[in-house]
């Protein structure tokens, strides 16, 4: 026992952990958003508001609904129940820490015959003579122990792997979490850009009734031609059809989100309500920050870890396993007296396993290990560079849409000016009705082009935020010992 007792203090103080260290690969980042530079948003907002960055938009039935994503989204619920198996691998790894204990109790009970074993003294001496039949019990008791001795850090290389998986699950579960709630915003922006379109297309077709009105009133008074008035009824028409045809976008609209916050579409409605006007522009910041607020960078930053970690487990395989065993137990041939001191059974022992040939097997498992550690790093680098153009697309998109936006407000004043102008020419007879028929579709279609531009205007906002990774920070991400906490080795 003392030998035993000095091989697994010489264990505990030699072990090490072979294999890299992790650092942070270097990832390409500009110096400045090119974007941003010679812009300022008409409409700036000072920071995202922690935790709810939707609020920005200052929507009430937008907050409502983004609260639901947590609550009944089932990609949400996925990627949570993702995270949880991701600890419990965790755990799986950490009992490796531990010896393994087992316990074993067996009894037999064996007899022989009367004449059992007699065969050889009964032809020596020519008869056979007598005797009982005769039964044994045997009753054993026996607690074993084994422990392998982490030396080389296999074990603790594996917990690592598994403890930056688990990170980058719970920053999976983050982006899941940003990505619901980005195409959230975007549908219900594009569901109030189909109220905007129909109250629109509606306020025309009781425009263009007006229109149509003066045109009878004029082919009755036998100023006007009847195919003024047949035009003039056809224009009403087709607009009223294009009124109704927006009830399909935005029931398409409606029911998308319904599926987002886990409701089935049957049971789920939004009331039509007005498009906002205001388009509020998050702060880009330093591209360098990009690095610490998106949760799918950060999720591949962890895989870089763990795949660094398996370079560790595989080189530790070239060292020798080291187990210590103990076992302790009673036999007997009853109960009655089975616990004593004179019935007692022990062992311990030790074992050293060492691979001296696999035909290339262990060399084989560290270059993979090393290939898929190259691999996470290029994603990684990947995923940066994706981030940082993402933000690069969208401050250009807001920014020339900022200005197209200004262009177009003027051009629709300008429209609406001419269809008064014209229909107030033909009334005095000195334009004919196509014209006045060219200058009302013009006002209509100018103001659907500055209806897209505002909403493309919106959906830009949400992309850039989302870009920017919303409201999340790396802080957000649980530590090792948040992810191991729950854990108890029992």
């Amino acid at each position: 026992m003392r030998r035993a007792t000095a091989l697994l203090a010489l264990a505990l103080v030699s072990a090490c952990e072979v294999g890299p260290d992790y650092e942070r690969p270097p990832a390409p980042v500009p110096a400045a958003y090119k974007g941003a530079q010679g812009w300022k948003p008409a409409t700036p907002q000072d920071e995202i508001p922690r935790g709810s960055w939707w609020a920005i938009y200052q929507d009430p039935v937008l907050d409502g609904l983004e609260k639901e994503i947590d609550i009944s989204n089932q990609t949400l619920k996925a990627a949570e129940a993702a995270y949880r198996q991701a600890r419990a691998v965790v755990a799986e790894a950490r009992a490796g820490y531990f010896p393994t204990l087992t316990g074993t109790g067996s009894g037999t009970r064996s007899g022989t015959g009367s004449n059992a074993g007699r065969s050889s003294s009964a032809s020596a001496s020519g008869g056979f003579g007598g005797g009982g039949s005769r039964s044994f019990s045997t009753i054993d008791l026996t607690a074993d122990a084994s422990w392998t001795a982490d030396l080389w850090g296999r074990i603790r290389r594996t917990v690592e792997s598994n403890v930056a998986s688990a990170q980058a699950s719970a920053a999976d579960l983050a982006n899941a979490r940003l990505s619901a709630q980005g195409q959230l915003a975007t549908l219900y922006f594009e569901l109030r850009a189909a109220d905007e379109q129909a109250r629109l297309l509606n306020a025309s077709v009781d425009a263009f009734t007006q229109s149509l009105n003066i045109t009878r009133n004029q082919y009755a008074a036998g100023v006007a031609a009847q195919t003024d008035v047949v035009t003039a009824e056809t224009q009403v028409e087709q607009t009223r059809s294009q009124a109704i045809a927006v009830g399909v976008q935005r029931a398409q609209f409606q029911d998308a989100i319904a599926v987002l916050i886990g409701k089935p579409a049957s049971d789920f409605s939004v009331a039509p309500a007005p498009l906002t006007t205001t388009v509020p522009v998050a702060p880009a910041g330093l591209p360098s920050e990009l690095l610490e607020r998106r949760p799918d960078i950060a999720a591949e930053e962890r895989l870089v870890a763990a795949a660094n970690a398996q370079i560790g487990v595989a080189t530790a395989a070239f060292y020798p396993n080291v187990t210590l065993s103990a076992s302790y137990g009673f036999t007997s041939t009853g109960f009655a007296n089975l616990i004593r001191a004179q019935n007692a059974l022990w062992s311990v022992g030790g074992q050293a396993v060492q691979t001296i040939f696999d035909g290339g097997l262990l060399t084989a498992q560290l270059e993979a290990a090393k290939a898929s550690y190259d691999e996470t790093v290029a994603n990684y680098r990947g995923t940066v560079l994706t981030g940082f153009q993402q933000v690069e697309d969208e401050l250009a998109a807001l920014s020339i849409l900022e200005q197209q936006s200004v262009v177009e407000t003027k051009t629709v004043a300008l429209a609406r000016q001419a269809e008064r102008l014209t229909l107030n020419q033909y009334q005095a007879g000195t334009q004919p009705y196509t014209a006045v028929i060219t200058a009302q579709t013009t006002r209509l279609n100018n103001e659907i082009t500055a209806l897209g531009i505002l909403q493309s205007r919106l959906v830009a906002s949400v992309a850039l935020v989302q870009a920017l990774g919303g409201s999340w920070q790396a802080s957000d991400l649980p530590d090792r010992d948040k992810v191991e906490g729950d854990w108890k080795p029992y």
